[in-house]
């Protein structure tokens, strides 16, 4: 029983850790986040550190992440064995702000002890062009050089310009000699063009270069994601290579006009970028049916605009890549025939849902909810129990439920039923690899088939990150 406990609340931590941001969502505050996931990670590292640390090898989200990083580096008196290379490795897994903006909170907390240092050092070693940095990141790098307390001798140039930039007239590196031109030198304007973008748009609005003039010329040193957030107009031919829940947030924030008019366009696009996450697995899956909530709790917040309906929008055309040819059916909570047409509204019965999809005799049945049935209050959870205890009790159909919403005041994903798996979601791609997880909060494997598990998964998130983390 105790093994079952403990490995609950893995479990419970590990959907924390993929849903939640510590934002604003549609039923609980930034405030109520940030204090129930604070409560979560002082609890399950104090109780079960170890597991704690492996979560960086799953598909948690990079707030959590940086999170379990922090407060990995924070005790280093607990720490046990491979937890540096697990840090290291994430690390390198995340994007370069996440990781300046966690190098600025430990120095903030006066985190400086040898380990961090030498995460720290060896992290900035295997940045490809410190330079860049330099302009894009100038506070997050010039923190994490003076908290780590490292010199730049291969970089004089970069070490200059983060600490002393009247020392130099002049810059050789080009990115560096751009943004010195840029800022300083009246109608040098054309340097602006060889910065990265972020840094090139607030030197343009000091400048007062018109928006239209200065997006087409900056237009060649934009990224992809940028050139879709700033002229989505334009961006058609970029969504054949887009991740999928990010294509399907941008299908859902086109008029209703658009997305009819370029139906071919976006359908072909989703469903590519489906193919590309199945993989292998494409029509392995048999018999495949969807409950997706599309009420209007999946609208989000503020913050997390449509979020929970472009997970389901998402895992909705990977479902249809991973079932048998023929053999995927999708059930809106709406009522929705039109997946490119959906929009968050009405109340959630998933229970009457449930039943539709269940009428289908599917291998597997996956709902993508936020979990509040109430329409009405209960059924689904009864629907389900039912199903289990009387229908199927030789389980022919495994039923999952996703949850990409956290619920703080509950400290995990809000459930539908004892008898049915819930774990938590954040991006449709990572759907797969958590219908995996979810089979340990079944309650049938206890924490030693969970350890086993994670010690998998560490050792494969290890040796695809070994070339890049060495610490």
């Amino acid at each position: 029983m105790s093994d079952l406990i403990a490995a609950e609340d893995v479990l419970l931590f590990v959907n924390a850790a993929v849903t939640a941001t510590g934002q604003r969502e549609f039923r609980a505050t930034a405030e109520e986040q940030r204090l129930s996931l604070d409560f979560l990670h002082a609890y399950v590292r104090v109780n079960y550190r170890p597991l704690y640390a492996a979560a960086l090898a799953l598909d948690i989200n990079d707030h959590n992440a940086a999170l379990i990083a922090e407060q990995l580096l924070r005790t280093p008196h607990e720490a046990g064995p491979g937890e540096g290379r697990l840090i290291a490795a994430r690390l390198a897994a995340m994007p370069p702000q996440r990781v300046y903006r966690l190098f600025r909170t430990l120095r903030a907390a006066g985190v400086n002890n040898r380990r961090t240092r030498a995460i720290v050092r060896d992290w900035l070693t295997a940045r490809p062009d410190l330079a860049h940095d330099a302009v894009k990141y100038r506070p997050g790098l010039r923190a994490a050089v003076r908290h780590a307390h490292l010199p730049f001798p291969d970089a004089p140039e970069t070490g200059d310009f983060l600490f002393a930039p009247r020392r130099r007239a002049r810059y050789e590196h080009r990115t560096l000699e751009a943004y010195r031109k840029a800022h300083h030198e009246h109608g040098a304007q054309s340097a602006l063009y060889e910065l990265p973008f972020t840094v090139a748009e607030g030197l343009a609005a000091k400048h007062g270069v018109p928006r239209a003039v200065f997006l087409e010329r900056i237009a060649p040193r934009m990224t992809r994601l940028e050139r879709l957030r700033t002229r989505p107009a334009e961006a058609g031919t970029d969504l054949s290579v887009m991740p999928l829940t990010r294509l399907a947030l941008y299908v859902l924030s086109l008029p209703f006009g658009e997305r009819r008019e370029r139906r071919a366009e976006l359908t072909g696009a989703l469903r590519a970028a489906a193919r590309r996450v199945a993989g292998p697995h494409a029509g392995s899956w048999g018999r495949v049916a969807a409950v997706l909530d599309d009420s209007f709790s999946a609208s989000g917040s503020a913050v997390k605009r449509r979020r929970p309906l472009a997970v389901a929008l998402g895992c909705h055309f990977l479902l249809e890549a991973l079932a048998a040819p023929g053999g995927y059916s999708a059930h809106w909570t709406s009522g929705a025939r039109d997946p490119l047409l959906v929009r968050p509204w009405g109340a959630t019965p998933l229970g009457e849902r449930i039943i539709d999809a269940l009428e289908r005799a599917p291998e597997r049945l996956v709902i993508v909810s936020d979990g509040w049935d109430n329409a009405p209050p209960g059924l689904a959870g009864e629907v389900l129990r039912v199903w289990r205890t009387r229908l199927d009790p030789l389980r022919r159909t495994s039923v999952v439920h996703v949850n990409p919403v956290y619920d703080a005041d509950v400290f995990d994903v809000r459930r539908l039923a004892p008898g049915v798996p819930t774990t938590g979601i954040r991006d449709a791609e990572d759907l797969s690899a958590l219908v995996e997880i979810a089979r340990f909060a079944e309650g049938r494997e206890g924490l030693a088939a969970l350890r086993a598990y994670l010690d998998r998964r560490v050792e494969l998130f290890l040796a695809a990150h070994s070339g890049e983390a060495g610490a």
